[in-house]
C-alpha cells in the first residue's frame, strides 16, 4: 500500500512569510477602525433626525474607537514615528499609504465632534466635523478589508471582492451594538435597523466570499478561525433579532443583550478573519495549489 501524498513546499518551509503582526494589536485595530468609521455615520444621521442621545452615543463612541485603534496600531509598529513615516509620501496605489493618510484627516474630526458634544460649545465647527467624519467614516471601516488583501496571504487576498462588504457590515453591526447599548430606545430606531441591514451584509457577504475563494476557504473552516467565525454568526444573528424586539420594550435589558451580542460578535468575525490569514499563510497548499490551477485553466 502506498501512503497517500502529504503535499509540501521546498524544503518543507512556508511558501510565504507568516505576518509578523501582533494578534491582539492588528486584530483590534481593524475592528475598533471599524466600529469608528460606522458610528461617524450614525451620528451624522442622528444629528439630522433631532437624536440628540443617539449622536452624543456615537460621537463618543466613534473618537474612543479610532484613539484605541491607533493606540493599537503604533503598538504593533513598536514607535509612534514609524506612523509618521507613512505619512512623508501619498502614494495612491498603496492602501498602507492611503490608509495612513486617511486616518490621519478622520481621528482629529472625531475628536473635534466629541469635544463639541461634551463641553456644548462651538456648534458650528463640531457639526462640520462631524459631517466630514461621516464623509470618510465608510472609508475608515473597509480600507482595512483592502490593506489585507492587497497581501499575498490566501485567505485574505482570494477574498479582495467580498471582503470589503464584510468588514462593512461588520462595522455596522459594531456601531449599531455600541448605540443599542448606550442610547435611549426611543431614539435608537436607526441603530437597530443598522443593525439588521449590517448583518444581512456582513454574513451574505462572508458565505459568498467563502463560496468564490476555493481552496483557501478551508482556513475558515478550521481550528481558532473556525470557533471564532462560528461565534461571530450566532452572536451577530441573535444580536439582530433582538434589536427587531427591543423597540417595542421598556426592560432596558433586551436592549443592552442585543448590544452586546453585536458588538462581541464583530469582535469575533475580525478576530476569525486575522487568524484564518494566518493560518493560510503558513500552509503552502493554500498558495501553490491555486496558482497551479490557474495556469491550468489559462493553459487549457
Amino acid at each position: 500500500m502506498v501512503p497517500d501524498a502529504r503535499f509540501s513546499s521546498y524544503y518543507g518551509r512556508p511558501v510565504l512569510n507568516t505576518p509578523t503582526w501582533k494578534p491582539l494589536d492588528i486584530a483590534g485595530y481593524l475592528y475598533l477602525g471599524g466600529l469608528a468609521g460606522a458610528s461617524s455615520l450614525l451620528a451624522a444621521g442622528a444629528d439630522l433626525t433631532g437624536r440628540p442621545a443617539l449622536a452624543r452615543t456615537a460621537k463618543l463612541g466613534a473618537a474612543g474607537a479610532i484613539s484605541l485603534s491607533l493606540a493599537a496600531l503604533v503598538h504593533d509598529l513598536g514607535r509612534p514615528a514609524r506612523f509618521l513615516n507613512m505619512l512623508r509620501v501619498l502614494k495612491p496605489t498603496s492602501p498602507m499609504s492611503m490608509g495612513s493618510w486617511l486616518l490621519a484627516g478622520y481621528a482629529p474630526l472625531t475628536l473635534a465632534a466629541a469635544a463639541g458634544e461634551v463641553t456644548g460649545r462651538y456648534r458650528l465647527v463640531g457639526s462640520a466635523a462631524t459631517a466630514g467624519a461621516a464623509v470618510l467614516g465608510p472609508a475608515v471601516a473597509t480600507y482595512t478589508a483592502v490593506l489585507v488583501s492587497d497581501t499575498a496571504v490566501p485567505a485574505w487576498h482570494e477574498g479582495y471582492r467580498q471582503l470589503p462588504f464584510v468588514f462593512a457590515g461588520s462595522a455596522a453591526t459594531a456601531a449599531a451594538g455600541l448605540a443599542l447599548a448606550a442610547a435611549p430606545a426611543g431614539q435608537a430606531g436607526p441603530a437597530r435597523r443598522m443593525a439588521v441591514l449590517g448583518t444581512a451584509l456582513e454574513l451574505g457577504a462572508f458565505h459568498l466570499m467563502k463560496h468564490r475563494m476555493g481552496l483557501p476557504a478551508e482556513a475558515y473552516e478550521r481550528g481558532r478561525p473556525r470557533t471564532l467565525l462560528r461565534a461571530a454568526e450566532a452572536l451577530t444573528a441573535s444580536g439582530a433579532a433582538l434589536a427587531l424586539v427591543c423597540g417595542r420594550l421598556r426592560d432596558r435589558r433586551p436592549a443592552l443583550a442585543a448590544g452586546a451580542a453585536l458588538l462581541s460578535g464583530s469582535a469575533a468575525l475580525r478576530f476569525g478573519v486575522f487568524h484564518a490569514g494566518v493560518a493560510s499563510a503558513e500552509d503552502p497548499r493554500y498558495t501553490v495549489l491555486p496558482q497551479r490551477e490557474r495556469l491550468a485553466a489559462r493553459g487549457s
